[in-house]
């Protein structure tokens, strides 16, 4: 996919969600069982770095995103919504893409890079719009993995 983050097909899902813990409550199980995490321990450092401002970027995609020990490099999930949710995001729209990262404990730069690949993706129009058009997960994670190979190209 990309050398930046690892983002495995089963961390691609469709989901409902009401509000934004029941969000980061979904995304914190998908990563313990497609990474093998302890997903309390996923849920409580994503609402320590969501306590610090919100990771809501903008235009329906929010960025969740913590350091956690033992993982040898950054993962990646996303969530596509059902229907969007209040993510107190800076534009104030409400998210329907939630695009989560974790890297290691110690992973400075290279977390802000992986960060940064995840912004850019998020922020190319034609990416964006084929994101928030997509229905499966299947779809989004052929989207995702065109995109990151163009990148890497």
């Amino acid at each position: 996919m990309t050398s930046l983050f690892t983002l495995l097909p089963d961390s691609v899902g469709v989901i409902r969600a009401e509000t934004k813990h029941a969000i980061l409550v979904q995304l914190a199980q998908r990563f313990a069982a497609v990474y093998e995490l302890d997903a309390q321990d996923v849920l409580e450092r994503l609402e320590e770095r969501e306590a610090l401002g919100s990771t809501g970027f903008g235009r329906g995609v929010a960025i969740p995103h913590a350091r956690v020990p033992g993982l040898k490099r950054p993962v990646a999930a996303l969530l596509r919504l059902k229907e969007p949710v209040d993510f107190a995001a800076a534009d104030a729209m409400p998210v329907d893409l939630v695009f989560g990262l974790l890297s290691p404990e110690n992973a400075g730069v290279t977390h802000l890079h992986a960060l940064a690949a995840i912004s850019r993706l998020v922020r190319d129009e034609r990416t964006h719009e084929a994101l928030m058009e997509a229905r499966d997960a299947q779809t989004l994670y052929a989207l995702l993995a065109n995109a990151t190979d163009r990148d890497a190209a």
